[in-house]
Formats: C-alpha cells, structure tokens, sequence
C-alpha cells in the first residue's frame, strides 16, 4: 500500500473528499486531482510526525519551516484556495478535532512514523521571564528584527520601511512600493503638522525611515529609539550618511524609559503591537506625558476584529511562536478607548487595511526574487518564515480578518487649544 493510500483516511476526514490541491507523498504516490494548480508535498516521513503532534497550524509551520512539507505553486495562490476551501459557507472546513488527530495516529502507526515528538526548528522563539518585562520584551524584538540588515533590505526594499505603505497611485513601474513608503512617512509627517525646528520622537523607530525623513524633509530634532541593537546600528549609519547627525538621534531604549520630554509630537508606527493589551494603559499614558500641550501622537498599529478577548494565549499560534512573539492584536475601538482615557482627544482615524494588502504582496515578491540570497544570509528555515508569515498576512488583510489604522490623537489643554487645522485638507 502507497503512503498516499494510507493517508487518504487522514485527509478526507480533515479535508474532505473533494480536495482542491494534490498532496505528493515521500514515496512519490500521490492523491488528489494530478492537473492541481498547487500542491502539498510531504518530502519526508517526519511531517506526519510534526502534525501529529501538533495537527494545527503550529504543526503545519513547523513542518513547512523545517523543509518536511514543501508547497509547489504559487504559495499565495495556494494559501487563497486553501482558506477558501476551509470556509465553512462553501466547503467541509479543516476539521483539527479528535477524529482528525485519531487518524492521524493511526496513519502514523501504518507507516511506521510514530514516535516522539521531532526537534523544533531553530527559528521557533524561546522566550523566559515575566510577560513583557523589559528584559523579555527586548528578547521579543531581537528575535524578530536581528536577523540580519541585509536580509530586511530584500524584502523591504530600500525604504526599509516596515510596516504598509500608502499607495496614493495605482501600481505600476513608475510608481511602486519605494514611492508608496515615502508617501506613507509625508501622509505621517503631515498629520502631525511638522515644521522645522519641533522636537519630534519616534517610538519603535525601525531603521530611521520616518526620523531621516522628518529631519531632512520638515527640519525637526528627532529621537528615534528601538529596542533591536542591529536596527540601531544601521539607523545610525543612514544618519550620518544623510548629513542629519545634528538633527537626529537614534537610541536603544524601552520607550517606558523615555524621560526627556516634552516632545512636540510623537509617531508609533508599527509598534503598538509589541506592547501587550495590560500594558497599553501605561503606553499611553507614558507617550501623553512626553508630549507637550496641544502635541500631537500618530499611532499606526495593526488591529484585530471586534469581539472577546481570548484570556489565555493560543499556544497553537504560528505568528506568536515564529514571528511577533507576544505581540497581541486589539480592536481599533479599544484602541481609541485606552488613547481617550489617557487623556487624549482623537482627531481622526483613518483605516489603511487595502494598502497592507498591497505591500506585503511587494514584499512577498521581493522575497521570492533573491530567495537564494536571503537563504545565504540568514538560513532557510527563516526564509520560510517570513515567506509563509508574509503570504497568510496579506490575504488576512484582503479577507478584512485583521486591519491596520492610524489613530491621531491630541494632548489638547483645559483651555480646548487642540491647534488642530478645521479640516483634514494639510494632511488628506
């Protein structure tokens, strides 16, 4: 008997008979239709036992980092018809319960695979400590940002800027991820109301995109800080070789650590993430407290559906083991929430959800054309990461599972001077 005979119980009980994708097997048997656009391939014997083990989407990625599950095709594309195919509304769904995991068992047994759980890939996160500590939250970043500078430079392209851009045009060769980035810093630097000579602070400030850009662009003294030491290192290069090294300056700090202000405005792009939903209260306040009368902060952050918080981390998390981990997702209105009971008054909240789309499909694409040169740099379990964690994100953002929003928020004063413009046309 054929792997792929021993494994069709497996997957009509997860999948269903009708499967849009053929599943290649170690011994070259397959099953499926054999004219798939995509296909799910098992290269050897010890991805049944990851699934096994775990039979969620921890157990796939594993599989799929360690190069035991390989994807031919397009991996979006592949992704897409897969997610599709697990609606409930049109198809049987993935069914990960007990008989799935019973058959994957027996499976197991019939192909002489059982045994114990295989090594975790060296790209898993292995945190210790308290939740968010300062200690564990530096531990967090350092495994998501150093990974090597080279590496971001492939997949973000020579922006380095790493959260969506703002397409203000359509796509096309004259207009592309690099001019849509550039946008997105301008559309920032115009909602805060920049002009030369304010005092302006970066919370989570990358590799300096925004701070280089405010200072070169606007004329302000900026303050960049980052927890991630090879962020800071290049951050710093770029400075200097900007001419801007009187104008900014980029520093390894947690932001709860700040303690110069007032700032005359304040930008958190894509870092509001990292700080943990018991600790935005304390965020908050912390960057209002830094910011001086009628200053204003952009928070740009990625959001989660409104509904119940889950109280208990999800322990089958691919994301928060390989890519954020403890990074936790809020809805945009408890955001708002947190801002307000702070002190801030909200200006305007604008969604961005479509361009995320756009920009990790470009970073996708980036990531996919220099595959073997980003595999030099870091290994190919990371490469995998990122591709996978990349490709599922931008379908979440097209689904409208996830969105991502930049909230602007006022330290307006007793006396109501918020010095807010009447209307959204210097920033529009």
């Amino acid at each position: 008997m054929t792997v792929a005979e021993k494994l069709e119980p497996v997957v009509a009980t997860a999948l269903g008979t009708d499967l849009p994708v053929r599943i290649d097997c170690w011994d070259g048997s397959s099953l499926g239709p054999p004219d798939a656009k995509f296909a799910l391939r098992f290269t050897t014997r010890r991805a049944l036992r990851r699934i096994m083990w775990a039979p969620n989407e921890l157990g796939f990625a594993r599989a799929y980092v360690s190069g035991d599950i390989e994807i031919d095709g397009d991996l979006m594309g592949a992704m897409s018809t897969l997610n599709e195919f697990a609606d409930p509304d049109r198809g049987p769904g993935v069914n990960i319960g007990k008989d799935t995991t019973v058959a994957i068992a027996r499976a197991a047994i019939g192909l002489g695979t059982l045994g114990l759980p295989p090594r975790r890939p060296a790209e898993e996160a292995r945190l210790g400590g308290r939740l968010h500590s300062r200690r564990r939250d530096a531990r967090a970043i350092s495994h998501h940002y150093d990974v090597g500078n080279d590496f971001y430079r492939i997949v973000l392209g020579p922006s380095l800027v790493y959260s969506c851009a703002y397409f203000e045009q359509e796509p096309e060769a004259a207009y592309g991820l690099d001019e849509a980035q550039r946008a997105k810093l301008d559309h920032v630097a115009r909602k805060l109301g920049l002009h030369e000579g304010m005092r302006v602070l970066d919370v989570g400030c990358g590799w300096g995109s925004f701070v280089i850009h405010a200072a070169r662009e606007y004329g302000v003294h900026a303050v960049g800080v980052t927890l991630s030491h090879e962020q800071a290192v290049l951050a710093r290069e770029r400075v200097m070789a900007e001419g801007l090294d009187d104008l900014v300056e980029i520093r390894v700090q947690d932001y709860r650590d700040i303690t110069d202000g007032p700032y005359d405005a304040i930008a958190s792009i894509g870092m509001a993430e990292h700080v943990g939903y018991d600790k935005l209260p304390t965020y908050a306040a912390d960057l209002y407290a830094l910011l001086a009368p009628s200053g204003r902060l952009l928070n740009h952050a990625i959001s989660r559906r409104p509904g119940p918080r889950e109280t208990k981390r999800d322990k089958t998390s691919f994301i928060d083991h390989y890519v954020f981990p403890d990074g936790e997702l809020v809805p945009v209105s408890h955001m708002i929430d947190v801002l307000e009971t702070a002190g801030f008054e909200v200006r305007d909240v604008e969604s961005l959800r479509e361009h995320y789309g756009r920009t990790l499909r470009a970073w996708v694409s980036n990531l996919e054309g220099q595959w073997d040169r980003a595999v030099r740099l870091t290994s190919p379990g990371r490469v995998r990461v990122w591709r996978l964690y990349m490709a599922g994100s931008a379908l979440a953002f097209e689904a409208n599972r996830i969105g991502v929003n930049q909230v602007l928020a006022v330290k307006t004063p007793p006396q109501g001077e918020s010095k807010m413009p009447l209307t959204r046309a210097t920033f529009a």
